[in-house]
């Protein structure tokens, strides 16, 4: 009997002792609303959504029902179709926008970033426009509003390019968290930060943070434009939609500004040193993982390059095939390298193939550059490519296409670990040059390892600061704490330029004040002198 008493205490007691010790994990678990954006952006949203899953949270993902990779059955999460920018558009834009992007690039050197720029905000204005009227939708369907109001989610997690998810935060009064680089017309530190224009480039402005006079002239023209831009072009799209459900005054970028932790997929071993705020945590480079054993065909061909080792070649998740001409050379360079080549490629396969290239429609991109025998990674410049390039110390050579890669491959030129052949200009003489400088010149691979080496000696990886931040939002109902006040003052006001006109004002009028006692003073003496005369 005793025994039984004994056990049945000791089967009590550690079923209190599991329960204290699973408690906070299994009460930790808090319902957030996800609103990300489709193409590249979700590669990173999603690893973000499945480590907050093992934490035990309760995810709910808006998404697209034409949605290009986010699927609608998911094991992490429960999704919602509601219309976002890809119910506008078709998989085969980017190929459109690339043969523009050729035309700009055939411009004189000053000009083709102003070219691209106008390119850029022509399908910025339209695609927002779309995001509009969708977000219009959601907000004119009170069923679908209802059931989000219901829902009492804790946190909205949303990477602030779609800007369904800032809307819907905002009016929702949740806690927001941004997984954020690009926003509107820019980089997103332009919107949070201050970023003086004598220093800091413009995206698009394919400068880098050594600008001589002409150089910053053009990156006050491209900071102009872009001011343009949110202001006149972007803000308008949604300023129909604001005055509905919004407050009055109330536009895109102040509510932006509410968000309270901007997750910044950036780290400054491939950024420039710039001013930055309390409430940007930055991850760059969160994404990246060691490498996995490959597939037994791909090592039997990564081991049989021999000490040549083998070059890896992929465009990203948005361009699946370059222009047929140079393709061809592409094609034609390989062929002459003693190393075996890798080549992500859908398509009709070029006519000068050579024997040592292995043509894949999808490849492990971050098991290959973590791989020993990996020389040289062959990219667009997205900026997941070039961080796993840098994690894992693979020299890079670049082919930009579009959008922000012009600026990223330039960040990685300028610290020697990779070389840029632009697609208009590539030969098969220039694009075998630049690689046999990049796997025969040591420098390129001992500037890219050095950054790797800066990129992982962090207290702690990106990762679990990630996880961390969007916990501690939870935790404390929002971070205001960290937000700047300046946001809140008028442009004027932010400047001092009301304090510069008072004390202008001030000075003015001492001196005009001044002069007319100087002048008083002057006439008596004159009329003193006069009178004994």
């Amino acid at each position: 009997m005793e025994i039984c008493e004994s056990s049945s205490m000791m089967a009590v007691s550690l079923t209190v002792l599991c329960l204290l010790l699973l408690g906070p994990f299994v009460c930790s678990g808090s319902n957030i609303l996800v609103a990300p954006f489709d193409g590249s952006h979700w590669i990173n949203m999603k690893v973000i959504l499945e480590e907050l899953h093992t934490r035990g949270h309760v995810l709910t993902v808006l998404r697209s029902a034409k949605s290009w990779y986010i699927p609608s059955n998911s094991s992490i999460y429960t999704s919602i179709d509601v219309p976002t920018l890809q119910d506008g558009l078709d998989k085969d834009f980017p190929r459109k926008i690339l043969q523009d992007v050729i035309v700009c690039r055939s411009y004189p050197a000053f000009i083709r970033s102003f070219c691209q720029q106008h390119l850029i905000m022509s399908m910025l204005a339209d695609g927002h426009e779309i995001l509009a009227r969708g977000a219009a939708k959601v907000f004119d369907d009170p069923v679908f509003m209802r059931r989000l109001w219901d829902s009492k989610f804790d946190l909205m997690l949303t990477d602030p390019a779609l800007t369904l998810g800032v809307l819907l935060g905002s009016y929702l009064k949740l806690p927001m968290v941004f997984n954020v680089r690009w926003i509107n017309a820019g980089e997103g530190h332009s919107t949070v930060a201050p970023s003086p224009v004598s220093y800091l480039p413009v995206s698009g402005s394919e400068l880098s943070d050594q600008m001589d006079f002409l150089e910053r002239t053009k990156n006050m023209l491209h900071y102009l434009y872009s001011v343009y831009e949110q202001r006149f072009v972007i803000n308008a799209a949604y300023s129909d939609l604001l005055q509905r459900h919004f407050p009055p005054g109330t536009d895109l970028l102040s509510l932006e500004h509410s968000a309270d932790i901007w997750l910044f997929r950036a780290d400054f071993v491939f950024e420039f040193p710039r001013p930055t705020m309390p409430n940007v945590v930055y991850i760059g480079g969160f994404q990246c993982k060691e490498a996995q054993r490959l597939s037994a065909e791909l090592e039997a061909f990564m081991q049989s390059s021999g000490e040549h080792g083998v070059v890896v070649m992929s465009l990203g998740t948005l361009v699946s095939a370059l222009p047929p001409g140079v393709t061809e050379a592409i094609a034609t360079a390989f062929a002459q390298l003693p190393q075996k080549v890798i080549w992500r490629f859908v398509g009709e396969k070029p006519s000068t193939l050579g024997d040592n290239t292995l043509m894949v429609h999808w490849l492990p991109q971050k098991d290959l550059l973590g791989h020993p025998k990996t020389r040289v990674f062959v990219a667009h410049g997205g900026t997941n490519g070039l961080y796993e390039a840098i994690y894992h110390g693979v020299p890079v050579l670049g082919l930009p296409l579009f959008f922000d890669q012009f600026d990223n491959l330039l960040r990685l030129r300028v610290r020697g670990a990779a070389r840029v052949v632009e697609v208009r200009t590539l030969t098969e003489e220039n694009f075998l040059e630049a690689l046999k400088d990049l796997l025969n010149n040591p420098s390129y691979r001992n500037n890219i390892q050095h950054l790797s080496q800066l990129h992982r000696d962090r207290p702690m990886p990106p990762m679990d600061t990630a996880i961390f931040w969007i916990e501690y939002v939870i935790r404390n109902k929002g971070a205001a704490h960290l937000q700047s006040v300046g946001f809140s003052l008028p442009w004027y006001s932010y400047f001092s330029l009301d304090v510069a006109a008072f004390m202008m004002a001030i000075t003015g009028t001492f001196i005009w004040g001044s002069v007319v006692v100087c002048r008083c003073l002057c006439c008596r003496r004159s009329r003193r002198k006069m009178k004994p005369e």
